[in-house]
């Protein structure tokens, strides 16, 4: 159950990297094509990648510290018990 569980903490922090990659090439894709839009903003145009990324970023924070977590209870399954 552990490794399963282990697999799907894998999967999401890989598709969490590649939608945060994904909106970055967008955004800079939508501000090349219509930098007048983004002119009218009072913030920068990569505002969005920066919310996306640290949002990532404390995301990918838990998801390490439950792998580690999983990790080692996978380890204490591994050990034969003393009793």
């Amino acid at each position: 159950m552990l490794r399963k569980l282990n697999k799907i903490i894998n999967s999401t922090i890989v598709s969490s990297v590649g939608v945060f990659i994904g909106h970055g090439i967008y955004v800079f894709c939508d501000y090349m094509t219509h930098p007048d839009l983004y002119a009218m903003q009072s913030a920068p145009w990569y505002t969005s990648i920066l919310i996306y990324g640290i949002v990532m970023l404390i995301f990918l924070a838990v998801a390490v510290i439950a792998k580690l977590i999983i990790r080692k209870n996978i380890k204490k399954e591994k050990k034969p018990s003393d009793a």
